[in-house]
């Protein structure tokens, strides 16, 4: 019997229909923190109205990858960094101008689990 409170999601990021595009890329980032890389984490919530969007980054000394899923889009959207420092500086540049644009941050730090 399925649990009734668990939620299904609205979108599963394994998806091939997601997953293809950047499977490569995202296998190869995913094998550099397997291989003990020094890793950073960061996930951001905001709320606007009734709308609530994530912004995570997640960077090793060889790269980062930033996700962002905005309410408003069918997908997420992931963008690949060979730069780490780079994609630091895109997601600061981010959280701000999403600040200027009536965005709330609710919550910005080490991933959420549970």
């Amino acid at each position: 019997m399925k649990d009734e409170f668990e939620l299904e999601p609205e979108f599963d990021l394994e998806d091939d229909e997601f997953g293809d595009e950047f499977a490569d890329e995202l296998s190869e980032f995913d094998e550099l923190i397997e291989e003990g890389e020094n890793v950073m984490l960061r996930t951001a919530v905001l709320q606007k109205n009734n709308m609530v969007a994530l912004l995570c980054i997640k960077s090793a000394t060889a790269g980062a990858a930033i996700c962002r899923v905005d309410p408003r889009e069918a997908v997420p959207a992931v963008q690949l960094y060979n730069d780490k420092e780079a994609a630091l500086e895109w997601f600061t540049k981010s959280l701000r101008t999403s600040k200027q644009n009536g965005w709330n941050i609710v919550y910005d730090g080490l991933p959420l689990q549970g």
